[in-house]
């Protein structure tokens, strides 16, 4: 596959530069299911904020150490919490830091995300190392192969599994984390994965088509 970054009308997307006809993918943290899970998400309502210990009274400092396309980062933000952001490919780290300056103009949320939201581009097992912030939560979302056969895989998670590739350091990311976090870390798989490096978790939140393994450090 051959993609590029194209911008237009002031926005920059990943386009498959072999189908010109489809759209290119674009991080928009203003509008689609990214802004409807800001208006509409509440902390007793979305699994990921009670996998990261949201509390009443609190909101935890997170590092998301495979940020993808910013969603869950951004809905973290969004819930009051701090989060910095870590990406290895340079390709959607520039497309991540288009809507985070898009987001930063905005009137609405442009304070918050300017205050709470960052973005480093970098190996994961090295930047851990050197955060702006010690992270409470260590959050890990790393690419999984899809179960579904390619054609029923949405277009933007097809074209990040293809510019990214595969997470082939994430068990060794989990246990580095572990040293780093100081409350828990949070690993997001697909229903029917095996545990991230085979080790079985403190407890879990399941959701239809995810679950949210939770690992609380010994210093919780």
């Amino acid at each position: 596959m051959n993609y590029s970054l194209q911008m237009h009308n002031e926005q920059l997307g990943l386009a498959d530069d072999d189908h010109p006809h489809i759209a290119p993918v674009v991080i928009d943290f203003l509008s689609g299911k990214t802004a409807y899970r800001r208006k509409y998400g509440h902390v007793g309502g979305e699994a990921i904020s009670k996998a990261v210990g949201i509390k009443k009274g609190h909101r935890p400092n997170i590092v998301d150490a495979t940020a993808g396309l910013g969603r869950d980062a951004f809905v973290l933000t969004t819930l009051g919490c701090r989060v910095h952001m870590i990406e290895r490919s340079k390709v959607i780290a520039e497309l991540l830091e288009d809507g985070l300056r898009r987001a930063c103009q905005d009137e609405k949320i442009g304070e918050m995300i300017k205050n709470r939201l960052s973005l480093t581009c970098g190996e994961s097992q090295k930047e851990l190392l050197q955060t702006p912030f010690e992270p409470e939560v260590i959050y890990l979302d790393p690419m999984f192969p899809q179960k579904e056969k390619s054609a029923l895989v949405k277009k933007d998670m097809r074209m990040l599994q293809e510019v990214v590739g595969p997470d082939e350091d994430a068990d060794a990311l989990l246990r580095l984390a572990l040293t780093i976090a100081t409350n828990r870390i949070v690993v997001k798989r697909p229903a029917y994965a095996n545990f991230l490096a085979e080790i079985k978790p403190t407890t879990s939140i399941k959701t239809k088509n995810h679950r949210f393994d939770i690992y609380l450090t010994p210093r919780h």
